[in-house]
């Protein structure tokens, strides 16, 4: 803890340093510049540490969507540049990586982070060094709106939202799976968990349902089996767990080795193909996940991008990661066409007007706290393969 304190510290000194080095220097046209023949855009994702699943998977979409539009001309006739950071699944670091993308290498946007956390360590930098930060998948409602209400101006994200989620588990479980009672076993140390827990809370009691146990772990917890056992005991017809994939993969592996086999779900942490790896296959029959997409769609757009993606990846599937990271290229690159321009401020007032834009994931405008209006789609593991289940509306 101390360690952490003091690299967060050490993070905010050098911003406060760069910062007032800068002051100014983007208070008019943002980071980009319209004489440049090219757009250049920052990504600052989590390549390595311990979610690094996640920024690769953004990471190869975003790769795929800025060759597509390059090959095409690029976005009025400049070719996108990215500018790569890994944040090490830190948040000090993407603190770090932020400050030198919007400050030094003055780029015209930021994509990422991965998390919601680790965006949340650059909103402040988006907004005073007036440069667009579009994650695209922190999932937690303050990325955008702060905890006082008031809207992170220069901040928006492609992925819809904890609360959305956790209300979509929450009545798939009472109204589909006809469940009555449930559990719930969160990350106590995480937003993303805390967040989706009461919202999927919530909405379970309001349907009819009854929360009959909670518990907790912390992140890099091994050894789950003293909760489960006590989880267990209550005899809850569902548990639902709004984790990421290291822990959740141990605690489902765990759970069916001590007997429990009710139907598990989670959201969109649960995401990654290492959860298979740690969990094994067989374990995760009869688990649900909420997301924000499925290959198996038969949606036409969606069945386009599948199959780009397996002619780049030797037949892989893409998952909602690679999804999302295509998808936010493209919300940016159609911001910064309407905008007719590469100053951050005017594609920040475009990406806010977004309204019914046709991406992978869903039709998406965004809302007045910057947040996408769209569908999920629900996904079923069956012999380690995720199934799409269901599609919900907004």
């Amino acid at each position: 803890m101390k360690k952490k304190m003091a690299k967060l510290f050490m993070a905010s000194s050098l911003v406060a340093g760069i910062l007032a080095g800068c002051s100014g220097a983007n208070s008019s046209s943002g980071s980009g510049s319209d004489n440049s023949k090219s757009i250049k855009v920052g990504v600052n994702l989590e390549l390595s540490g311990g979610v690094a699943s996640y920024g690769e998977s953004l990471l190869d979409g975003i790769n795929i969507a800025v060759d597509e539009i390059n090959k095409k001309g690029g976005v009025d006739g400049k070719k996108i540049e990215m500018v790569k950071v890994d944040n090490k699944s830190d948040a000090a670091e993407a603190t770090n990586g932020a400050v030198k993308l919007s400050s030094q290498d003055h780029v015209t946007a930021i994509i990422g982070a991965a998390t919601s956390g680790d965006t949340l360590a650059q909103a402040q930098i988006a907004n005073d060094t007036k440069t667009v930060l579009l994650t695209p998948s922190g999932t937690a409602p303050n990325v955008t709106v702060d905890d006082k209400g008031k809207l992170n101006e220069f901040v928006f994200r492609t992925s819809f939202i904890d609360p959305f989620q956790g209300t979509v588990a929450a009545n798939f479980a009472a109204q589909k799976l006809k469940v009555k009672n449930a559990a719930i076993f969160a990350d106590s140390s995480s937003d993303y968990a805390k967040g989706l827990s009461a919202s999927f809370k919530k909405t379970f009691e309001a349907d009819g349902g009854k929360v009959i146990a909670e518990d907790a772990y912390v992140a890099k917890d091994t050894d789950f089996r003293s909760q489960l056992t006590r989880i267990k005991a209550k005899k809850p017809e569902f548990i639902f767990i709004p984790g990421y994939y290291e822990e959740v993969g141990l605690i489902i592996k765990q759970a069916r080795e001590l007997g429990i086999t009710v139907p598990f779900m989670g959201a969109d942490g649960w995401d990654s193909p290492k959860l298979i790896e740690i969990a094994g296959k067989d374990a995760l029959n009869n688990t649900y996940i909420t997301n924000h997409y499925s290959s198996e769609d038969p949606d036409k757009k969606i069945q386009d991008f599948v199959t780009l993606f397996k002619d780049k990846n030797k037949g892989e599937s893409p998952n909602a990661f690679n999804a999302l990271g295509y998808d936010t290229v493209y919300m940016l690159a159609d911001a910064i066409k309407r905008a007719g321009s590469t100053d951050s401020t005017k594609i920040k007032d475009e990406l806010a007007k977004t309204k019914d834009l046709s991406l992978v994931t869903g039709i998406v405008s965004i809302d007045k706290n910057h947040n996408p209006i769209k569908s999920a789609t629900i996904l079923e593991y069956k012999d380690g393969k995720q199934v799409f289940n269901t599609k919900i509306n907004p």
